[in-house]
């Protein structure tokens, strides 16, 4: 639509908009009691015959997505959120009511009283008794035909993508109840929610590099947490035997298909467990909340079938880089050694375990499409997680892949505090080389380990990535509702 249209539409709407108030009529009412929602009135008058009339009054508001008719008669088709119905608007039931046909658009919001009725063609109606403006749209909606395609508007404008496109809200309606269900599956389960500061006066529990901000009452920077990992283990140190936390996270970084600055996070904790038992609750909570939600535990992925039943694929990362590249991380233990084998030009900043990181994201991690486990990292990736019990110079870490996208990390938790400051020494040396998303020193958590805690295992599960998966969609900005975009 070119501008001098845009313009004219928009000004038509205006005048429309003036002609109602002139009339008395208020555009921007407070409310519509008693309102049934559209899916309650279309499932309440299934299974009736064409040309069926009953005498059931139902009040229905919602948006105008489409009108057909003219002279003393017309169809509007009205939606909500749980469903689409036609309206039939005649003169001679309407009365004077019916005038106000010539000031409604697409997309503005009404609400109607009448009867149900089944038309001749056998569609469920509402024949309008009574009808008012509930909120007058002001710009014209997207193309009903087309929906809106361009994926820049979609994401920047959220709203006339939900408005538009059926697909993208039923991506969020999938969203929804597949957050539902892991909180369900959770609770069930014995576990304990709880909230933890997304202000932190020291970021940790993820290599990350963070975003900083300075609260000015108390005079001091602050982070935005990129994980809740040290307070939930904190609770458990307190008594909470099996706890989680459900909510944002903040990195700063990259934005790409599986990276947003700020995220949904998954983590839980559980007294007495290891990271074997962690694999068998995730594989068990993924696919029972895929077929409560989706109906089945196969999704359709880029043209192929994914089964989600457990048990999954396991496979030492050691082992899986092996197979893919031909490079042995047990032979080549230096990062010297490590980049000639990759043909990589070494950076001074970069360690042997942020290596070995690049080179299992390049050439192990797209080929994971059927869901797998990779298992035992070496210790300069995992400054959390405890050492292995039979193998030397790793730790007992899995991260869990589907459809070629990390959607899981998990490790049997160390526990040992002067490990654990050993580890933290060992960080502090990544950043002293420029790896600005070390884990910086920890002193309280470390005197909170002192106190004692109970073996653990602990998961963090990426939430947006397994709505990506569960939705077949390519891109975790499909999957938010709002993503970080460019200026």
């Amino acid at each position: 639509m070119t501008e001098p249209e845009t313009t004219t539409l928009l000004a038509e709407r205006r005048q429309k908009l003036d002609r109602l108030r002139e009339a008395g009529v208020d555009p921007f009412p407070h409310n519509f009691a008693d309102r049934k929602e559209i899916g309650t009135v279309l499932a309440a008058h299934e299974g009736l015959e064409a040309g069926a009339e009953t005498d059931s009054v139902h009040r229905v508001a919602g948006r105008i997505v489409g009108r057909r008719g003219h002279g003393k008669a017309a169809f509007v088709d009205l939606r909500d959120a749980s469903g689409q119905i036609q309206l039939h608007v005649k003169a001679d039931v309407l009365g004077d009511g019916f005038a106000l046909l010539d000031d409604l658009d697409l997309g503005d919001i009404i609400g109607v009283e009448g009867r149900a009725v089944v038309t001749r063609r056998g569609q469920l109606s509402i024949e309008a008794s009574d009808w008012q403006v509930l909120a007058k749209s002001l710009r014209p909606p997207p193309d009903k035909f087309h929906g809106l395609e361009d994926t820049e508007t979609r994401y920047r404008r959220r709203e006339l993508d939900l408005i538009a496109n059926e697909g993208s809200r039923e991506i969020f309606r999938i969203r929804a109840r597949t957050v539902a269900e892991t909180r369900r599956w959770l609770d069930e389960h014995g576990f304990f929610e709880v909230e933890t500061p997304v202000l932190q006066p020291l970021y940790g529990g993820a290599l990350a590099r963070p975003f900083t901000t300075h609260h000015n009452a108390l005079d001091r920077k602050l982070y935005l947490r990129v994980a809740t990992e040290l307070y939930l283990k904190r609770c458990v140190v307190g008594g909470i035997d099996k706890v989680y936390e459900l909510g944002k996270d903040f990195r700063n970084e990259g934005i790409s298909m599986k990276h947003n600055p700020e995220f949904t996070m998954l983590e839980w904790y559980e007294a007495y467990a290891d990271y074997e038992k962690t694999a068998a609750d995730l594989e068990k909570l993924v696919s029972e909340v895929a077929s409560t939600v989706l109906g089945t535990v196969e999704i359709e992925r880029d043209g192929g079938t994914i089964d989600l039943s457990p048990p999954w694929r396991r496979i030492a990362l050691r082992d899986a880089i092996l197979e893919a590249s031909g490079i042995d991380i047990e032979v080549e233990k230096t990062r010297e050694q490590l980049a000639a084998a990759m043909g990589a030009e070494l950076d001074d900043t970069v360690g042997w375990g942020k290596l070995v990181d690049t080179l299992f994201s390049k050439r192990v991690e797209p080929s994971l499409i059927e869901p797998t486990f990779i298992l035992d990292y070496p210790v300069e990736l995992s400054p959390f997680a405890k050492a292995h019990r039979s193998k030397e110079a790793v730790v007992e870490r899995w991260e869990a892949f589907l459809g070629g996208v990390e959607i899981a990390n998990s490790f049997t938790e160390l526990n040992d505090p002067d490990e654990q400051r050993r580890r933290f020494e060992q960080q502090a040396e990544e950043l002293d080389r420029g790896d600005e998303e070390a884990q910086p020193y920890d002193e309280a958590f470390i005197e909170a380990l002192e106190q004692g805690m109970p073996p653990t295992g602990g998961v963090g599960l990426g939430i947006d990535r397994l709505v990506m998966m569960l939705t077949g969609t390519s891109s975790l900005r499909e999957v938010v509702l709002f993503p970080a975009m460019r200026d």
